[in-house]
């Protein structure tokens, strides 16, 4: 009987916990409308071929040199007056037409420095046109990726003065397969970012709160077992993770036709595994403060380092050498690293062995610790 009653109440308790989820619109928006508005956006924007525009400040020759004197010289190769001149009045263009990658447009306008330069702090332009000693200077971040692209294609028209035939540019093939586009690369790292999300703020915040309202203190009043509260709160953020990524996941399906080439069997062990671990280090995080405030601060030390690090958009391996060894081991690159295997490299349990057993250990030591340390008041 009254192992009956022990598992009655852990029902009870999880099924109190899910229907304050589901009866808050908050939580449906962040946890599933709002995962998939952000595949969609990215998605598209990652997927179709668009047409380019590029701005470039020409700064003006204060020297007399005829050559540099005018716009219409400087480029009367190439260069166009736009028909209805910009608000910020770049009146030249040159376009290079492409019919496989989308054609690119430079807008050109005539400066001084110091407007070209108050352009290039406010992002209107990424690249700047000089001419010293009868040669075109280029000044543009090299950092700057997108500059970079915009020097090496400019540089080519303005150099050669002539566009390259089609017929003779080497041949061109799109690598749109499953698993090597973008789309492909952003929703294993949308699940395992999802994941993280629901558990710290889910599982800590939701402590937290309940801890600085009393509520805890009143809770444990009852003929409630501890340790049930705590695996009801678990219970429910792993259904409503399957429920989010599930969704996501047919979302994805349907409009990009992603599918999962791995074994699911070994999917389903990686997703348990992360929760579980994310799970144990929001216990952790929450054992202790009363503070909403400092339970906000103690989440994003958590969260906010390995979003950034952890290749959920793009991938870590930019980062130097030295630091992909340390941004491996954490648990969100773990798991998005599984995650993404099993849909794009057919990965299985061989693959998966490991970091299961890593995030598994991982949550099992956080929430040990975390009861350990645990205040009801």
């Amino acid at each position: 009987m009254n192992n009956y009653f022990q598992k009655s109440q852990l029902y009870q308790l999880t099924r109190a916990h899910f229907m304050e989820l589901i009866r808050e619109p908050g939580v449906l928006f962040w946890g599933i409308v709002f995962p998939i508005l952000m595949s969609l956006g990215l998605g598209v924007a990652f997927t179709q071929k668009t047409d380019v525009v590029r701005k470039v400040a020409v700064i003006e020759n204060t020297k007399g040199d005829k050559s540099f004197s005018n716009l219409d010289s400087l480029f009367s190769f190439r260069a166009q007056k736009v028909n209805t001149p910009s608000p910020d009045s770049f009146s030249y263009s040159i376009t290079l037409p492409d019919e496989q990658l989308g054609n690119t447009t430079f807008l050109f306008r005539k400066t001084n420095w110091d407007e070209a330069m108050l352009m290039l702090k406010r992002g209107k332009i990424n690249l700047i046109l000089e001419e010293n000693n009868g040669k075109t200077e280029y000044h543009f971040d090299p950092l700057n990726p997108d500059a970079q692209l915009s020097y090496i294609k400019l540089s080519g028209v303005l150099e050669n003065k002539e566009i390259q035939p089609v017929k003779s540019r080497p041949v061109i093939k799109a690598l749109t397969l499953t698993g090597t586009r973008y789309i492909d690369f952003l929703v294993p790292g949308l699940i395992a970012m999802g994941v993280m999300m629901s558990c710290m703020w889910g599982i800590s915040y939701g402590i937290i709160e309940r801890r600085s309202k009393k509520l805890l203190r009143r809770m444990v009043a009852t003929p409630m077992k501890k340790s049930y509260f705590l695996l009801s709160l678990i219970a429910v953020r792993f259904l409503m993770n399957f429920i989010e990524s599930g969704l996501l996941l047919l979302f994805a399906w349907m409009v990009f036709g992603i599918n999962i080439q791995g074994n699911l069997m070994a999917l389903t062990a990686i997703f348990m595994a992360g929760n579980f671990a994310f799970a144990g280090i929001a216990i952790f995080a929450s054992s202790y403060t009363a503070n909403t405030e400092v339970g906000n601060g103690l989440i994003n030390v958590v969260v906010m380092p390995m979003m950034v690090l952890s290749g959920v958009f793009f991938s870590y391996h930019n980062f130097p050498d030295w630091a992909i060894t340390w941004i491996q081991k954490l648990p969100l690159t773990m798991l998005a690293d599984g995650v993404r295997s099993i849909f794009n490299e057919g990965a299985g349990f061989a693959e998966m062995y490991l970091p299961v057993a890593i995030l598994t250990t991982v949550g099992l030591i956080f929430f040990s610790l975390g009861l350990k340390f645990f205040r009801w008041h």
